[in-house]
């Protein structure tokens, strides 16, 4: 008989602490069934502690949850009346505090409730697996395993899988499956030594930060200045980091690596600086004290200043001619003028990679598989662009080997121990090749995992060294690339700066409609990176603009998802391609570029052949028309969906009005239209950017029948699949509506009034309340009677005849004028 396969029917958290309850709440956004076990409460409800964390979900920016109400789906258990319940969960997951005695002591009151296959993993940061393993009866240790998430566990794409000695291989690699791909998780094994891995490396590289801070005399604001996006890390840096994960934690994590490492060459920076301990012995402890390296006073930022002995208003910079350093994109000549410069900040940022380049070289054999877990567990667990290895490779393996060296033997280093030999073979130019990367345990290069999960990755997180080709080319223009992966569905990428829709890219996706018409079973939309389109392109060149900062990165995590998609959206509008013929008075292009636009998602949505958008990021303006047209969406659960053209003074003319105005015409199925047309006109004029795929879909822009998905580096090979299925059961396009009721003028007054009301109350401006009256105009159907039947072609007349109007007038230009200078809103 063959072994069962791992079905998770439901899953159980022990532990309803920071990381337990946003672990419920991300098995939940997976409509995995989860209960959340607590200490019951002394008084009233015995629930009462449990139920207290989930309520506290739904406070908690960015949320843990895909939509508001998933929170109430999580089921409240305690340990005094329900540890039963647990013999039907198939896996459980322990998260209470990092305690070798209490989390042993829990084992033993838990392990004779569990079934007979129930898997039972621990969150530790750090513990010893085999020494928590002991603490279950023998015959349960096969199904026991360490399984680490990040936090935050919706956002942060790393789990560290650990086993234990006795662990059952075939669990394992089920369990990983059910990571991957249900929890959307990337996954790295790591060997049970403390911390594992990416806790490990990454804290070391704070400790290396903060030594060298304090022996440059540089301060902690000026570190974040020059530890953030500047050398491809989170905004967030270093000392904010430590902020928001919490300085109790850091410094736990910091003491586990002091009590469990004694022999390490670096062991003596394994400690907790006096005045971080001053900041805990305060109470202190970043983000969820209000105060911790840095503190909010009314709208400033003020940062502890060392020297002082107080807070300072935070305004560390990095000096112009290391900012000029680090902008160099030749990685090796960026390098070399680091290691060369005298000057106090190169000198900093030169050191910390040393040290942390010399410590991974060390202790790689002893943490982790190979070079790759090692790479993968900083980018996915601390957000880093390129892991360490990436890094050094691309600097120039053999010139790195031989300054960390000359610096080791002249005591510059932070350890006297000697690279490694492997590391200073002359043969070696790095650790990642096209098929593998390097395991020094082996002396061998291995290739990436072959459990079957993986297959549904076409293509999986890219390593420098590693090959990356996108299948055959059908054709490629300046706006797109068409192209297969030798089957019969075609693939249609933009390649315009954060895939903005200008005129080029119209063309090539008609180009792309025939061509799939004419030879293959369907056609997907799919961008090689995220985001999958910030809109329409404002602006011809396809280079200008910032580079836009997923929602998810650990640097942005602490804003609002929404308020932060609204305002890259804006950003974006630096892209936007009718800014250049605006500003020439050209308004005839620009209602030319329109029309193409609104022909170009019509003929997405009438094809002969499938169409489907498969979505990853942003998803903005024209990007968010694009989806609304085609026959099906697949997304990923952190796409942030929605229309935002009210934003520099427009509405959407891509056919996204009109949209709107069938679906609230199918969702009234013959009764009154009014409250879901209203819900969707709210969505329009309010900018309403979805904060996941499920929250898009409550917002209107994903339909019930689209498809929301965990993993990002599966969405692809979902989409095709999607494709296939329309294909096979006869696919025929959506007949054209030809009698679509709308309100009319009647509908009109009553959205206007709403307006009004915002109006009076100071909560919109003049300008605004033309805007809305022209988004409530154009979705109501026009000045016609209510009740009247129109078909989508009137009402595409009417988003263009109001986009043309409101692009027309003064505010609106000063708006898209002030975006484009600024790359902020303008209220006007």
């Amino acid at each position: 008989m063959p072994a069962r396969p791992l079905m998770v029917r439901k899953v159980a958290v022990l532990g309803a602490g920071v990381m337990g309850a946003q672990i419920a709440a991300h098995l939940i956004n997976a409509r995995v069934p989860v209960l959340l076990f607590e200490l019951a409460a002394k008084e009233g409800d015995a629930n009462g502690n449990v139920l207290k964390a989930i309520a506290n979900l739904k406070k908690l920016e960015p949320s843990p949850l895909a939509t508001r109400d998933c929170a109430d789906l999580i089921e409240a258990a305690n340990y005094d009346q329900h540890l039963e319940a647990l013999r039907d969960c198939d896996i459980v997951i322990e998260a209470i505090s990092e305690r070798m005695d209490w989390k042993a002591d829990l084992y033993r009151k838990v392990a004779p409730h569990l079934g007979e296959h129930t898997i039972f993993a621990s969150n530790t940061s750090g513990l010893s697996i085999n020494q928590l393993a002991a603490a279950f009866p023998e015959q349960q240790r096969p199904r026991f395993c360490g399984v680490h998430f990040f936090n935050p566990p919706r956002y942060m794409h790393l789990v560290e899988l650990i086993a234990c000695d006795g662990s059952d291989a075939r669990i394992l690699d089920e369990l990983e499956r059910f990571l991957v791909t249900t929890l959307g998780k990337g996954v790295v094994r790591a060997k049970d030594t403390p911390n594992f891995i990416a806790n490990r490396v990454g804290v070391f590289s704070m400790l290396a930060t903060i030594h060298h801070a304090e022996r440059l005399g540089i301060g902690f604001d000026t570190v974040d200045a020059l530890t953030g996006s500047l050398i491809g890390r989170p905004k967030s840096a270093t000392f904010r980091t430590a902020d928001v994960v919490g300085l109790d934690t850091f410094a736990h994590v910091v003491n586990t690596m002091r009590d469990t490492l004694p022999d390490d060459p670096w062991h003596k920076y394994y400690g907790v600086p006096a005045w971080l301990q001053g900041l805990i012995d305060q109470g202190a402890l970043g983000q969820k004290t209000r105060r911790g390296v840095y503190q909010k006073v009314g709208r400033d930022i003020h940062v502890l200043d060392l020297k002082a002995g107080n807070y300072r208003n935070a305004d560390g910079k990095a000096d112009e001619a290391v900012v000029e350093i680090l902008k160099n994109r030749n990685v090796a000549e960026r390098f070399a003028l680091l290691h060369a410069s005298s000057h106090p900040q190169a000198q900093f940022i030169w050191s910390i990679l040393r040290d942390s380049f010399h410590y991974c070289a060390l202790h790689l054999a002893a943490i982790a598989h190979n070079a790759r877990d090692l790479d993968f567990a900083i980018r996915w667990g601390f957000g880093w662009d390129s892991g360490p290895f990436e890094i050094w490779q691309a600097a120039g393996w053999q010139q790195i080997a031989g300054w960390i060296a000359e610096d080791i033997a002249a005591g510059r280093a932070m350890a006297k121990a000697p690279l490694p030999a492997w590391v200073t073979d002359p043969a070696r130019s790095g650790v990642h090749r096209p098929q593998g990367s390097y395991a020094p345990a082996s002396d061998s290069y291995q290739p990436r995992s072959a459990l079957p999960v993986y297959r549904r990755q076409p293509f999986p997180d890219h390593l420098l060294g590693e090959a990356r080709e996108y299948g055959t080319t059908i054709f490629e223009t300046d706006g797109v690339r068409c192209w297969h992966t030798g089957d019969d569905i075609a693939i249609v990428s933009f390649k315009s700066r954060m895939h903005a829709i200008g005129d080029d890219v119209l063309q090539g996706v008609q180009q792309a409609i025939a061509e799939a018409e004419n030879h293959y079973a369907g056609l997907v939309i799919w961008q090689t990176e995220p985001p999958f389109s910030v809109g329409a392109n404002l602006k011809k060149s396809p280079a200008d603009g910032a580079r836009p900062v997923p929602p998810s990165a650990l640097g942005k995590l602490f804003k609002a998802v929404r308020r932060e998609a609204e305002s890259l959206a804006l950003k974006a509008a630096r892209q936007l391609g009718v800014a250049d013929q605006l500003m020439a008075g050209k308004l005839a292009e620009i209602e030319h570029l329109v029309e193409q636009f609104q022909v170009t998602t019509q003929m997405l949505k009438y094809s002969m052949v499938p169409t489907v958008a498969a979505v990853d990021g942003l998803a903005l303006g024209g990007g968010c028309e694009f989806i609304m047209h085609c026959d099906r969406a697949v997304a990923t659960l952190e796409s942030y969906i929605g229309l935002v053209e009210v934003g520099v003074g427009l509405l959407p003319a891509g056919g996204g009005c009109k949209e709107f105005a069938m679906r609230a015409a199918a969702d009234a199925r013959g009764g009154d239209l009014s409250p879901f047309l209203q819900k969707y006109f709210k969505a329009v004029a309010m900018a309403e950017v979805g904060r996941s795929a499920e929250h898009a879909r409550e917002l209107g822009y994903l339909r019930a029948t689209d498809r929301v998905i965990m993993n990002r580096f599966e969405l692809l090979e979902i989409a095709k699949a999607e494709v296939r299925t329309l294909a096979a059961a006869g696919y025929r396009p959506p007949l054209r509506a030809k009698a679509i009721p709308v309100l009319g003028r009647s509908g009109i007054s009553t959205i206007r009034a709403f307006i009004e009301n915002m109006r009076a109350g100071g909560h919109i401006s003049e300008h605004d309340r033309l805007i809305a009256t022209s988004v409530a105009t154009v979705m109501c159907g026009g000045d016609i009677e209510g009740g009247s039947l129109v078909d989508e072609q009137w009402i595409l007349d009417l988003e263009r005849q109001h986009f043309m109007a409101l692009i027309a007038t003064e505010k609106t230009q000063a708006r898209i004028e002030h975006m484009l200078k600024t790359g902020k809103p303008l209220r006007n």
